[in-house]
């Protein structure tokens, strides 16, 4: 494993920087026009609404139930299985004027009409004013932790690869949340969780670079900014791909097989190791070569002794 990741020599992975950053600001222009104009498919912890968990005897045939459940009170409800064939998760809007009681009696009938012998397993309402404090709330949550990325990037590295990482976080977030919302996914509690996720994920993945690059800026004494940027990234290319081949293997198991209530998180955490990975360096490292970062700013201030100046008493 190790003599197929190991690189003979360095590799020149700059030389597609400008291309891919390009691809990097359309994907980012793309994911802000959709935000824009279609919005996010916000799920009920953040719009509000009724959720009833049934358990059939039977598999039930989901478009009989959701013909059934054809009313003005049921309007926009969401009908998938959860967990297995034969349990449904039913997700009803809030309804000006419709109680959410009312709302689950209608269910109940439809879905005796189905399987007489009908268990109701769960019920839970999540007003709207709530649903909107946490959706404030969990963007909130996403900018409070980009500003404090930024604050501790800034004291452990210098300022133009500071604002490199948070480019690239930025980066990621943006894109994933125009994947949600161009194919209009379900962005739920879930997905915040797995966006958060995304961004501890790939800052993690920058700072491995980033404390490479400050190592060779102050052992290799001869190249390029981009020189020592590719040895850097060439360097710690071996352990990128492990890490993210092992983490995919988790993620993509998650996706398939963990089921209906964390594939949201799944799918988030797929796109954002995807374009996480890729925005280590042709979005972070690229950028901060772009700001202008040399050796002279990876040099360790000199601190003058008190009295340094003054002639010596020794003999």
């Amino acid at each position: 494993m190790f003599q197929i990741l190991s690189f003979k020599g360095t590799v020149n992975f700059l030389r597609h920087a400008v291309p891919i950053s390009i691809l990097s600001m359309v994907l980012v222009l793309g994911s802000l026009a959709s935000l824009a104009t279609k919005g996010i498919n916000w799920g009920l912890d953040f719009t509000g609404g009724t959720v009833v968990e049934l358990e059939f005897e039977h598999a039930p045939n989901l478009e009989s139930l959701r013909a059934d459940l054809d009313h003005d009170s049921l309007s926009g409800a969401v009908i998938q299985n959860f967990g297995s064939t034969r349990d449904v998760l039913i997700r009803l809007q809030v309804k000006e004027g419709v109680k959410s009681d009312d709302q689950v009696n209608l269910v109940m009938d439809a879905a005796r009409q189905v399987d007489k012998d009908v268990v109701q397993k769960r019920v839970e309402f999540v007003g709207p004013q709530v649903g909107k404090e946490l959706a404030e709330q969990g963007g909130l949550a996403v900018l409070v932790a980009l500003i404090c990325i930024l604050v501790y990037v800034s004291f452990r590295f210098e300022w133009r690869l500071a604002m490199g990482s948070v480019a690239a976080l930025a980066h990621d977030v943006i894109v994933t949340l125009g994947v949600f919302s161009i194919l209009q996914l379900e962005f739920d509690l879930t997905v915040l969780a797995g966006l958060l996720t995304v961004v501890g994920y790939s800052l993690n993945d920058t700072i491995v670079v980033y404390d490479r690059i400050r190592e060779n800026f102050l052992k290799m004494r001869k190249g390029s900014p981009s020189d020592i940027v590719n040895a850097s990234i060439t360097q710690t290319m071996s352990r990128t791909i492990i890490t993210t081949l092992t983490t995919l293997i988790t993620v993509v198991a998650l996706f398939l097989k963990g089921g209906s209530m964390i594939h949201g998180f799944a799918t988030a955490l797929l796109m954002g190791i995807m374009v996480g990975t890729y925005s280590s360096i042709y979005v972070a490292s690229y950028l901060a070569i772009r700001l202008g970062i040399s050796r002279d700013h990876m040099m360790p201030v000199e601190i003058e002794k008190e009295g340094a100046d003054q002639p010596s008493m020794m003999p």
